[in-house]
């Protein structure tokens, strides 16, 4: 199996090696966890100490990381010390005390109301959080010690449950919109066009031809409509380009098989995304072509739009289920492994059913979701159902999908 670095270098486990399933947060790292304790332990340490997730801010693995911390009976002074540490060690560790001390560790419960009284560095990140996570009366005392930090500031986090709670947030203005005029679009696609345009304000332009009808004289334009890649040197689409062109429906059809095969790399992946939300059957040979070159190339942060297309192509293509479930295992990028096990779910319903199961207790809530509403029936699928209903840290919409299961 291959050995994946991320974007800052970080050196992956083999996927099916218990540690790699760990790192990714797949549902049988949970399971295995349970038999083989030692490696499991060391594994689950690693992740505490070194963030593992593709991408740290969108990648979800507190819960997680906290039912593992529980299961193996781990100390939680590491965590604790990370508080104290830079800015992406303490989101990471307050985030997984906050869910550990929801379910039943006064240590961790008492470590994050001391580091907000401490008004240490970020905390008001971590009054946010546990705002969020916890019952109100678990919090409500730091009423005093916020407004003391907080000295007549402005709150870094405003719309946060505490300050609404406490009164302390700024009041909500409300402005009646004025009478609604459709945007003249001959008069903004030459505005688009003009070489005097920038890119912030052809972007502009761009959004808002969504105030009106869709605009087929668009798809003409659009090989004229990139821009560079903020911080990159890359071309792309220009933002909010996809959702007009895609508001055209089968009109679109046409001109993005022409755009999926120029040599142009931006306006080939723009038209191979368009594809993969309005296409055929008859596009699936350049939708399979394009995920195999991701695969080639271990593109893990992109091929989730693709995967979404073959869904809604359902059996017909069947064809991709090997690649599918190759992304599904081997990505890091556990955001998009939902998209994998949906499409599996829609092209190759067999290969899906024991990937389904072991997503009961993946790090991704889409997937757990997923699962709960599309594993086939079995001992372990009731057991875990009950496991998520009666979860007191669960998903609200999670929670009631086990409930209905």
């Amino acid at each position: 199996m291959p050995v994946e670095d991320d974007a800052a270098g970080y050196r992956y486990a083999p996927a099916d090696s218990l540690p790699g399933l760990i790192e990714r947060g797949r549902g049988l790292g949970a399971l295995r966890a349970r038999e083989e304790r030692a490696e499991a332990r060391d594994a689950v340490l690693n992740c505490l100490r070194t963030d593992t997730r593709w991408h740290r801010r969108p990648g979800s693995r507190h819960h997680y990381l906290a039912d593992l911390v529980r299961e193996l009976a781990l100390p939680i002074d590491l965590p604790i010390a990370l508080l104290d540490a830079g800015q992406q060690d303490n989101w990471r560790s307050h985030g997984l005390l906050a869910v550990l001390a929801r379910t039943g560790s006064a240590e961790a419960r008492a470590a994050l109301l001391r580091y907000v009284r401490s008004g240490h560095h970020w905390w008001q990140d971590v009054l946010d959080t546990v705002a969020g996570e916890w019952p109100v009366p678990w919090w409500d005392g730091l009423r005093a010690d916020a407004l003391r930090l907080l000295a007549g500031a402005e709150p870094e986090h405003p719309g946060s449950a505490c300050w609404a709670h406490w009164g302390t947030a700024a009041p909500v203005v409300r402005r009646e919109p004025g009478p609604y005029s459709p945007p003249d679009a001959a008069l903004l696609l030459a505005e688009i066009t003009d070489p005097k345009t920038s890119d912030i304000g052809r972007m502009i332009l761009v959004r808002a031809l969504a105030g009106g009808p869709p605009v087929p004289e668009l798809l003409p334009l659009v090989p004229q409509l990139s821009s560079v890649e903020r911080g990159g040197t890359e071309l792309r689409a220009l933002p909010y380009l996809d959702g007009e062109v895609k508001r055209l429906g089968p009109l679109a059809l046409a001109p993005a098989r022409e755009w999926a095969a120029s040599g142009e790399p931006w306006l080939a992946a723009f038209g191979l995304d368009v594809l993969a939300d309005l296409g055929t059957a008859a596009d699936l040979p350049l939708l399979l072509a394009e995920l195999d070159r991701r695969w080639t190339a271990r593109r893990w942060d992109v091929p989730d739009r693709l995967a979404d297309g073959l869904a809604r192509l359902g059996p017909a293509a069947a064809e991709a289920a090997p690649l599918l479930q190759l992304f599904w295992s081997e990505t890091p990028h556990s955001l998009e492994r939902p998209s994998y096990l949906r499409a599996l779910t829609a092209v190759a319903p067999a290969t899906a059913a024991p990937l389904l199961t072991e997503s009961l207790w993946d790090c991704e809530r889409r997937a757990r979701l997923h699962a709960l509403e599309c594993a086939p029936d079995a001992p372990e699928l009731s057991a875990r159902a009950a496991e998520l209903r009666d979860s007191p840290v669960e998903h609200p919409e999670v929670r009631a999908a086990a409930a209905r299961r």
